[in-house]
């Protein structure tokens, strides 16, 4: 997965399709990705000792096929490549303008 927490992402499939929020939390053995403000389900959760029952609304996982990550520059959907610099190092890069990724 060429993900990583803070990207900002574009949905491509579901029902949030076109869609975009900022990566909150990655599950790379289950290829899941958890994206700011999509995909909210509500939980019910009961009542303890001394605490009322509640609903608890929060967003659940996406897999991470149904996202593609948003070019800053062309503000469109764009797969994520490797390429070296200078000094060999490895860095991300967006392949529809060919820009390096911070």
């Amino acid at each position: 997965m060429k993900f990583k927490v803070g990207d900002t992402v574009v949905v491509i499939a579901g029902k949030h399709r076109n869609e975009t929020g900022k990566i909150i939390k990655l599950d790379k053995k289950n290829n899941r990705i958890v994206v700011e403000g999509i995909n909210k389900v509500k939980r019910h959760v009961p009542k303890k000792k001394g605490q009322a029952g509640q609903i608890v609304e929060f967003e659940a996982g996406l897999d991470a096929s149904n996202v593609m990550y948003l070019d800053p520059k062309t503000k469109k959907a764009s797969r994520l490549g490797h390429s070296k610099d200078k000094d060999g190092k490895k860095q991300r890069i967006a392949k529809k303008s060919n820009t390096v990724i911070k």
